[in-house]
């Protein structure tokens, strides 16, 4: 049977490190967790689960919580989660649960099966969860956060996409400038409308409320609100969408209304999915750096496994406005 001793022997290093490099332990440099892994990967060493799991306590098993999988930009951030959990030398459980603070998922915690929870999607509403991460449990929330509560959360700077979307449109031309809105419960749609109204108001160019509709995050609610905006009697020329589930929707309604993108109405989305870059679609949005925030919510996490007792941190990455052809790739001048 091989054993980690051989593991170590072959790396040329001691057992520690190997358990270390288990253990998902940030105290190994790189290029020698990389030799190690080789090791392990040469001579065919498995670790032993059971038997690592009663030494340590831990089961190198982490839960991630999403509330709706057929969202496109889920299974692309899970992607990358699990990737970087997989670099740590850890397991990822996956729950789709219609509650963002799903209770199962907070109940295998409480009872070890898993050694911490990765949450995707929050809303204030999730009093369950909200009670769990002041108590320090470890948790991290990703993607999307709590404005009420401190606690170690990853989440790019929505605020700031919600206006550079603004700037942009006002700066090629556009007077008639609508926007598809997303779930008030979500911070994630709060701030980037918040950022974009403010923003649009700055600079003379209020959000008109005849341009405006629920798009719900969902492809068939903003098909529907994107035709009803380009009925009424001046309707907008450019439509920014809360998220890019929103946009392709957007895209949709237009053209079953008979009007052409970019011709008659430019789309922006938001988060940059796969799909956005889709000739078909060529959706300019505003992209989230994903595998920066997934590694960096994996290090948070496997950091408050470690230690409980550790402040709350706040990881806020920038966003990045990206130009595609549903607003005919034109710069702002």
């Amino acid at each position: 049977m091989v054993t980690s001793r051989d593991v170590a022997q072959l790396a040329g290093v001691s057992q520690m490190t190997v358990s270390r490099v288990l253990q998902g332990s940030d105290k190994v440099a790189a290029a020698t967790r990389q030799r190690v892994l080789a090791a392990m990967e040469q001579v065919g060493y498995r670790p032993h689960a059971a038997a690592r799991t009663m030494r340590t306590r831990r089961t190198s098993t982490v839960g991630v919580v999403v509330a709706d999988i057929t969202n496109p930009f889920y299974p692309q951030l899970l992607e990358a989660v699990g990737r970087a959990l997989d670099e740590a030398g850890q397991r990822m459980v996956l729950w789709n649960a219609p509650d963002p603070g799903d209770t199962s998922a907070l109940r295998a915690l409480d009872e070890g099966t898993v050694d911490g929870l990765i949450f995707t999607t929050v809303t204030e509403a999730s009093e369950q969860l909200a009670d769990s991460l002041r108590r320090g449990d470890p948790i991290v929330l990703l993607h999307r956060g709590l404005d009420s509560l401190e606690c170690d959360q990853v989440t790019t700077d929505n605020l700031a996409g919600g206006r550079a979307v603004a700037d942009y449109l006002v700066a090629t031309g556009h007077t008639r400038i609508g926007f598809l809105r997303g779930p008030e419960l979500t911070s994630t749609a709060r701030h980037r409308e918040r950022g974009f109204r403010e923003r649009l108001a700055e600079l003379g160019r209020p959000l008109a409320a005849e341009l405006t509709a629920q798009g719900g995050f969902a492809h068939d609610l903003a098909r529907a609100a994107m035709r009803e905006l380009l009925t009424r009697d001046d309707p907008p020329t450019a439509v920014f969408c809360a998220n890019d589930l929103t946009a392709l929707g957007a895209v949709d309604g237009a053209v079953s209304a008979g009007r052409r993108v970019p011709e008659d109405v430019w789309v922006v989305g938001y988060d940059d999915i796969a799909m956005t870059a889709w000739d078909s679609y060529d959706i300019t949005t505003v992209r989230q750096p994903i595998a920066e925030m997934a590694r960096a919510a994996a290090h948070l996490l496997l950091e408050r496994v470690a230690d409980r007792s550790l402040p709350p941190r706040k990881q806020q990455f920038p966003s990045e406005l990206v130009i595609r052809g549903s607003t005919a790739h034109t710069a702002p001048s």
